[in-house]
């Protein structure tokens, strides 16, 4: 049985510039098919990534393998590889077919290859009846779409997408985030998203790779990122997190109770495989997990600062006593509040992650 190399794989690829090291030895694998989301705050080395991929950039350490082939010193125009910037870098003096064709220009096909290929990549964008336009004459949108027509006529390997919806607007952003996907799935072909979006990378993906310092601190399914993150970091990127800290008090079958701090605030039960009594933890809980109600024994008492309407939900901002950093409550409808603004917060326990890097 044949098996068959990833279609990239990054082995211990490292990148300084000036003296500063911007990207760590990163070993990373793609999936045939898949779409990798890099995602990171600036500075966290993503698109340097991106730019060793495409070899616009020579590591200082490490491979790029491509298909199985070690592509580390090879030019960009030799890696079989498509991309989109976040500009478009499109021509103006070109026409949109001619922008579309310029990659299977630059590789010597024939005039009726790029007539076929130009036609079935406009249809693949919905555009069909543009091909003579200007570039002038073209929305942010449709801009977006030639640009990832071009990238895709010369059927790259890989895609690589480097911010590429940053420069629309809120609202034709999400659409593009599911006609990119839905392209995507359609022809099957391996993509790299690098994005500071969360919601755009948990939208796209089916992998999330969590950059910072120029290192991936956790990798794997949006949801799985997302709902049990390892470090304190990425759970507070990838959205507005909870964090307590407390004592492992007792086992209660296959959960613990744990005394949040500060003492003697509530035992809540938390859900884990294997904790030492008298443990200190890190816990993140994500505010659409905690649960308003009165105060009582087993519940964090919290008093309520501010309720801000978000339209898909209710924000609730609370204070715990002696503490400066504020929690949230999201909740799809209005609770009611005491006029003291007491309440109580609970969760259930298989809601809680216990972080294993807190810092």
């Amino acid at each position: 049985m044949t098996v068959l190399a990833p279609p990239l794989r990054l082995v211990d690829v490292s990148k300084s510039f000036g003296g500063v090291q911007v990207l760590k030895p990163l070993r990373l694998d793609m999936v045939q098919g898949e779409m990798l989301a890099l995602l990171g705050p600036s500075g966290c080395g993503k698109t340097t990534t991106l730019r060793l991929i495409a070899g616009f950039e020579v590591p200082d350490t490490g491979s790029v393998v491509i298909n199985g082939r070690d592509m580390t010193a090879m030019p960009p125009n030799k890696r079989g590889l498509g991309m989109v910037f976040q500009n478009y870098s499109l021509f103006p003096h070109m026409t949109v077919g001619e922008n579309v064709a310029f990659g299977l220009r630059m590789r010597g096909a024939s005039a009726a290859e790029k007539t076929k290929r130009v036609r079935a990549m406009l249809q693949m964008v919905r555009l069909e009846s543009f091909e003579d336009r200007r570039i002038s004459q073209l929305s942010g949108g449709q801009q977006q779409r030639i640009a990832l027509a071009r990238a895709l006529a010369t059927e790259p390997s890989i895609l690589l997408l480097d911010e590429p919806l940053g420069a629309l607007d809120k609202n034709l952003r999400e659409r593009m985030q599911f006609e990119l996907r839905d392209i995507q799935h359609r022809l099957g072909i391996t993509c790299i998203l690098v994005t500071h979006d969360q919601e755009e990378a948990l939208t796209m993906s089916d992998r999330v790779a969590v950059m910072a310092h120029g290192e991936v601190k956790q990798v794997g399914h949006p949801t799985d990122v997302y709902e049990r993150p390892r470090s304190r970091f990425v759970s507070e990127f990838l959205g507005t997190a909870n964090i307590f800290t407390g004592t492992v008090k007792a086992q209660e079958g296959a959960a613990w109770r744990v005394a949040i701090d500060p003492r003697g605030c509530a035992e809540p039960l938390i859900a884990a495989e294997t904790l030492q009594l008298g443990q200190r933890v890190t816990l993140a809980v994500r505010p659409e997990k905690l649960v308003l109600g009165p105060p009582k024994a087993d519940a964090i008492t919290a008093r309520v600062r501010d309720i801000v309407f978000r339209g898909a939900y209710f924000a609730y901002e609370l204070t715990l006593p002696n503490q400066e950093q504020p929690l949230f409550v999201y909740t799809q409808k209005r609770e009611a509040v005491p006029d003291d603004g007491i309440v109580g917060l609970t969760w259930a326990p298989d809601s809680a992650v216990i972080l294993e890097e807190p810092a």
